[in-house]
């Protein structure tokens, strides 16, 4: 009798287990007959598979997994090219979708959340396009470096507010909202909440609809360390008058930078006496600077051999980006850890970042970017 019932005991909690919520993704990929269908979580960390298939000439798939505790993210892969999706509820997800444009051509029926995910995912491919042939126009000399830039910040900053009115303000507690929020373009962030104030408050709006709804959840956790860190960097300085060190100033007024590089080496800036210098104040962690470097780079390309030398400072608050963006740059790669309230900022009067001076090869500052309408002639005539 005993063993009846351990029996029955052991069935009910089978039965159970099978009970739990699941959700599924099913549905078509065309022209795909032989390839690799990936099912991946897309956690904080990166990318973690959950299930694979082979597709027939039919193209039919279906996934089943746990719903997970609270929204998550999650994207169907084939080599290199993904769908992005959100997963809330319970309800069945469909797929239609041919193998050529998978990334989007895509169409999900089921849910709203994956169809603003699509829509914000064309968005951002059309502005990487953009400023892709904007840059493929300055290679060709057929837009200057100036434009480049300029160009370049109007778009993001028309982009951003589209996305802040109709995807982040108007639903901050929606997965679409959290999505828009790590969007990408030339690999940075989109929406920088560790330099931005104005960023800050988007990712407060969606953490605080998170914190109500899912207290506990990774995603909210990580977003509320997000806007804590990003207050404390972006924190107003107490009104003062800047008292500038008399050891900090070198001839002619230059103020001496002393800030270590990426492999811990001290670098001073008076050191370059006897070369004409740029010196660059950036956040590689930006949407603008991908084309500003760009500038720079081709500057340099053509007058280091001359004497040109560029001293750049970074202002990120993540030493990690700012370690793999300077990697394979060519020129002076330091950073301040106080970010934008280093005090070097404060003594070269910095209101935007980028910014940039010219300092000639007897360490004289002789401009900077606000008085420079040609920085290629500007450079030419130091040299």
């Amino acid at each position: 009798m005993k063993k009846i019932c351990f029996f029955i005991l052991g069935t009910l909690v089978l039965a159970s287990c099978n009970k739990e919520p699941k959700f599924n993704i099913k549905g078509t990929v065309a022209d795909a007959d032989g390839k690799m269908l990936y099912l991946e979580a897309s956690g904080i960390e990166g990318a973690e598979l959950l299930d694979s298939v082979k597709l027939k000439s039919d193209g039919e798939f279906s996934f089943k997994q746990l719903r997970p505790e609270s929204p998550e993210f999650y994207r169907l892969r084939i080599d290199e090219k993904v769908i992005n999706f959100s997963v809330d509820s319970i309800e069945p997800l469909d797929v239609k979708a041919k193998l050529s444009d998978l990334s989007t051509g895509y169409s999900i029926t089921g849910s709203d959340n994956c169809t603003k995910i699509k829509e914000l995912t064309l968005m951002q491919i059309d502005l990487q396009k953009k400023v892709d042939g904007l840059v493929k126009a300055t290679q060709q000399n057929k837009v200057t470096n100036e434009v480049l830039q300029d160009s370049v910040s109007k778009m993001v900053d028309s982009y951003k507010k589209q996305v802040k009115s109709k995807y982040i303000f108007v639903a901050p507690n929606m997965t679409y909202a959290y999505f828009a929020l790590f969007q990408k373009l030339n690999g940075s962030l989109l929406f920088d909440p560790m330099n931005s104030k104005d960023d800050i408050k988007c990712f407060q709006a969606v953490a605080t609809s998170l914190t109500n709804a899912y207290p506990n959840a990774d995603r909210t956790k990580n977003l509320y360390n997000i806007v804590i860190k990003g207050l404390k960097n972006t924190r107003t300085a107490k009104s003062r008058v800047l008292q500038i060190p008399q050891e900090k100033i070198s001839e002619a007024g230059l103020i001496d930078i002393n800030l270590k590089d990426i492999k811990g080496v001290t670098r001073k800036l008076s050191t370059l006496k006897g070369k004409v210098v740029l010196l660059d104040f950036i956040v590689y962690q930006s949407e603008v600077s991908a084309a500003h470097n760009f500038v720079l780079r081709d500057l340099y390309n053509k007058y280091a051999a001359q004497g040109l030398q560029i001293y750049q400072i970074s202002l990120d608050a993540d030493e990690h980006f700012w370690k793999t963006a300077t990697d394979k740059l060519p020129w002076v790669c330091v950073r301040d850890e106080d970010g934008v309230n280093s005090r070097y900022a404060s003594m070269y009067n910095i209101k935007k970042i980028p910014a940039f001076f010219l300092i000639n090869r007897n360490n004289e500052l002789k401009a900077r970017d606000e008085s420079i309408k040609n920085l290629e002639d500007a450079i030419k005539k130091l040299l």
